[in-house]
């Protein structure tokens, strides 16, 4: 029997550079809610014990600005100085995260993810910027509309995907999660051992209103 060369994991895995992306991660306290919610979605298990859909690290969670995916080690400081301009020219933020929903909404789900409401608005203007930023350094423009969410799985069209993406729905119907936003990064996505890790790369603050930076914490 031929061995058959093993399909990439994600469109580009097989090209070379590091897979890295643009995004503002969520602090402390959002992140340890939506843990407690994910953990109650997680707790009723499989649905007829099939297979599981891949929930992200919820200690890395964060807003995707831009990703940029394989990406070589000379484009890498390019690619922190868009996030230093960025960052400059943004400011500080709040957010809601509220509801849930899945790409595609209807029949088996690619993704699971958590919305956005109040804070929409600002965190898609900062993807503006990045996304102006990182065009006039060379990268091709984003063909894509920019949506604001929080991407808690792939499902990957399982079976199970439909059905736990309802039980997550009905479990973030009365969600209302606050997150401050005073942060953004250049992160690396390392996989292998279970899900993906986000080591960042460059993480600078956001510009507070009136030119004093706010604090990298």
């Amino acid at each position: 029997m031929t061995d058959q060369p093993r399909r990439p994991r994600w469109p580009g895995a097989d090209l070379p550079g590091r897979r890295v992306f643009i995004a503002a991660p969520l602090p402390a306290p959002a992140i340890d809610a939506v843990t407690g919610l994910i953990e109650g979605v997680r707790a009723g298990g499989v649905p007829s014990g099939g297979r599981d859909v891949r929930w992200v690290r919820l200690d890395g969670l964060h807003l995707t600005l831009r990703f940029l995916g394989p990406t070589l080690e000379d484009r890498l400081e390019v690619a922190r100085h868009v996030v230093r301009e960025a960052a400059a020219r943004g400011e500080p933020f709040d957010l809601v995260i509220d509801g849930a929903g899945s790409f595609p909404p209807t029949g088996r789900p690619r993704a699971l993810w958590l919305g956005i409401r109040d804070g929409a608005a600002q965190l898609a203007e900062l993807a503006g910027v990045v996304e102006r930023s990182l065009v006039g350094a060379g990268w091709p423009p984003e063909t894509r509309p920019f949506r604001a969410h929080l991407t808690v799985a792939r499902a990957d069209g399982v079976p199970a995907g439909a059905e736990i993406g309802a039980r997550l729905r009905a479990a973030a119907a009365d969600l209302r999660i606050p997150a401050r936003i005073d942060r953004i990064g250049l992160f690396e996505s390392l996989t292998g051992g279970g899900p993906a890790r986000y080591e960042p790369l460059e993480l600078v603050a956001l510009e507070a209103r009136g030119g004093t930076p706010a604090p990298a914490g």
